[in-house]
């Protein structure tokens, strides 16, 4: 599109009906929607996607964006939470829309009523088609999605919904944000369905702080300054009646709040930030999905395949599962056993384990009181409440009843007795899984990563109103996965994207009915 400018190219000043903090993945379909009437500029931190080709554009590149180098340049962030766990964020045009596993799927109902947001479900529902003409896609099932489809249904998780893009208790189809040929159709794209004389895109723009000013003893967002990647210090302001909007996400949105006075007095006081708006909950409430699995070693090679099927369990228990290529080279002392020396290839698939929720909650704090380029620190506080704990040995046992299927069998090794056995990459289950408690519970404790799946941080109710309002400040806006006090469904970014579509068409009916 021809609307993405480098930040270095724009103005030093200027003035917007609309400015949207975070070009990710509510950023975009939000800022697309609020362009139909009016002049929007989305600042984004990171760079354009082709930037990166062979890194967010094609399936194959999924765990190259997620395990390279962070260099500052890299499409996803990379950071360590204060639970010794590694994590990313999304750094790109799209946001994490351009470096996840590409599943698409709507949230669960329980969502929407425990939400704090009075959803017009006709217009989610409108929102949601929008979305979904322009970025999903239905792929036939590899080989490897087609045997664990089979295996669900044999461990007892029905019934078979077949292709379905809602949350529904059983095993089903789903679609993906990854095209046949394996093109990623992120986020990024929807910017193409605004008004693209009304939108600016600025990329490698860092929003450093919210300007704020008083109107009829009222506070208000008045503009925001940021820096491009020369250092050079911009500023950008909104016109009467517009709004600045956060869409930087879980982490983001709270840190630019911190850093711009907003959040709670006494810990802003203690580094020395000007308080602007007392709001004890700015950062709190965070929550990150844990993610428990295990990696199975193939005995042939078999196709990589994204995110396809997922099993759904009466409990709320979500599985999942990917298959991809991996490289080993044996060590020098067992290369003569080896008849190459090359890198032999294996086929892995990860069969992963989540949950609703979770109950467990952390926190975000600022490192830098001054840059927003150095992440805070995260704590998600894993299994803090023992529900979590409890509802990870349930899916993991699950796991353990999927591995027992017959579909499954043609995925074990034979050994020289013509035994068969399942080869891991990585711990396995306990033995007794099914009776032992504290070896299932060691087990979900040792091995709990992340499912990128966090949220939080700016909790309706708390931080921003039911119409995502920041309480107590005019013209200002949370729209991201940091207002949600769960994840929606077993993957958010269908509803993140909704959501971007739905606040959009929202703030145009507000904008309609304040003008009769």
């Amino acid at each position: 599109m021809n609307s993405v400018y480098n930040a270095t190219d724009l103005p030093l000043k200027e003035e917007y009906d609309y400015i949207v903090v975070g070009g990710g993945t509510a950023g975009c379909p939000l800022a697309a929607t609020l362009s139909k009437r009016y002049s929007v500029l989305v600042l984004e931190r990171g760079s354009a996607p082709t930037t990166y080709p062979d890194h967010v554009l094609i399936a194959n590149g999924l765990f190259t964006s997620l395990l390279a180098e962070d260099d500052g340049k890299t499409p996803a962030q990379r950071f360590v939470s204060e639970d010794g766990v590694d994590n990313v964020r999304g750094r790109v045009l799209g946001g994490s829309s351009m470096i996840n596993g590409g599943f698409y799927s709507r949230a669960n109902h329980k969502f929407y009523k425990e939400s704090g947001v009075d959803w017009d479900m006709k217009l989610v529902d409108k929102a949601y088609r929008w979305v979904e003409n322009t970025v999903v896609y239905v792929s036939n099932l590899s080989n490897w999605q087609a045997n664990f489809k089979e295996a669900f249904l044999e461990a007892g998780v029905g019934p078979d919904n077949g292709f379905n893009l809602n949350h529904v208790v059983g095993t089903k189809i789903s679609a993906s944000s990854f095209d046949d040929q394996g093109r990623r159709h992120g986020s990024v794209e929807l910017l193409n369905r605004g008004k693209l004389n009304n939108l600016k895109v600025a990329v490698e723009a860092y929003v450093q702080k919210i300007i704020f000013s008083s109107k009829a003893s009222r506070l208000s967002a008045s503009g925001v300054i940021y820096n491009d990647s020369k250092g050079k210090i911009h500023k950008a302001f909104v016109r009467d009646k517009g709004e600045v909007i956060l869409s930087a996400g879980a982490i983001g949105s709270p840190q630019l709040l911190l850093l711009s006075g907003v959040g709670p007095a006494s810990y802003l006081s203690s580094l020395k930030i000007p308080v602007v708006h007392q709001n004890s909950y700015v950062g709190k409430y965070l929550a990150d999905n844990p993610r428990n699995n295990i990696n199975l070693v193939f005995p042939f090679i078999l196709e990589p395949s994204s995110l396809q099927v997922v099993a759904i369990t009466n409990e709320s228990n979500y599985i999942e599962s990917i298959s991809y290529d991996l490289q080993f080279s044996f060590p020098k002392p067992f290369a003569l056993y080896s008849k190459s020396t090359s890198p032999i290839n294996f086929s892995i698939a990860t069969i992963v384990e989540k949950f609703l929720g979770p109950l467990s909650k952390g926190s975000l704090k600022l490192v830098s009181s001054k840059d927003v380029r150095i992440s805070p620190k995260v704590r998600f506080n894993y299994f803090a409440n023992p529900e979590d704990l409890t509802r990870c040995v349930r899916g993991m046992r699950k796991v353990g009843d999927i591995l027992k299927t017959k579909p499954m069998d043609k995925f074990k090794f034979h050994d020289w007795e013509g035994d068969k056995d399942f080869r891991y990459l990585g711990p396995s289950l306990p033995k007794n899984y099914k009776s032992d408690n504290a070896s299932m519970e060691k087990f979900c404790r040792s091995t709990v990563t992340t499912f990128w799946h966090y949220h939080g941080g700016c909790v309706v109710g708390k931080v921003v109103d039911g119409k995502f309002r920041v309480i107590g400040i005019n013209s200002l806006r949370v729209v991201d996965g940091s207002i949600f006090n769960s994840s929606p469904g077993t993957n958010p970014q269908g509803s993140l994207m909704m959501m971007g579509r739905y606040v959009g068409l929202r703030i145009l009916q507000e904008r309609r009915a304040g003008m009769k």
